[in-house]
C-alpha cells in the first residue's frame, strides 16, 4: 500500500510511527508523469502495515491512501450462450 502526502514532514511522521509499530516502511518521491523536476512532487510512504492502521495515520496528517489494484485470482469466463428467440411456454404436441 502507499500512502501520498504533499507535506514531506507529513510522510516523515507516518513512517516513523508505522516503523515504531514495527511495520517496514519507506518514505520516496511520487513521480508524476512527465514531470523531470522533484520540486513539486508528492511524498509517498510504502509500508506492509495493516490497511486500517495506515488509513488512520494517513487521515491525522492529510494524506490519502492509494491500494494496488490485483487482478482477480478468478479466471475470466467465455460470455454464456443465449437464446436467439424467447422460449415456448406451451408444448406443441398437447393440443389446444
Amino acid at each position: 500500500m502507499r500512502g501520498i502526502f504533499f507535506d514531506e514532514d507529513d510522510a516523515q511522521a507516518v513512517a516513523r510511527a508505522l516503523a515504531a509499530g514495527g511495520w517496514s516502511a519507506e518514505v520516496v518521491r511520487e513521480r508524476l508523469a512527465g514531470e523531470d523536476d522533484d520540486e513539486d512532487h508528492p511524498w509517498a510512504v510504502l509500508t506492509d502495515a495493516p490497511a486500517f492502521t495506515f488509513e488512520v495515520l494517513i487521515d491525522q496528517h492529510d494524506g490519502w491512501l492509494e491500494e494496488e489494484v490485483v487482478e482477480s485470482v478468478i479466471p475470466k469466463l467465455p460470455p454464456l450462450a443465449l437464446p436467439d428467440a424467447p422460449r415456448r411456454i406451451k408444448r406443441p404436441d398437447a393440443g389446444n
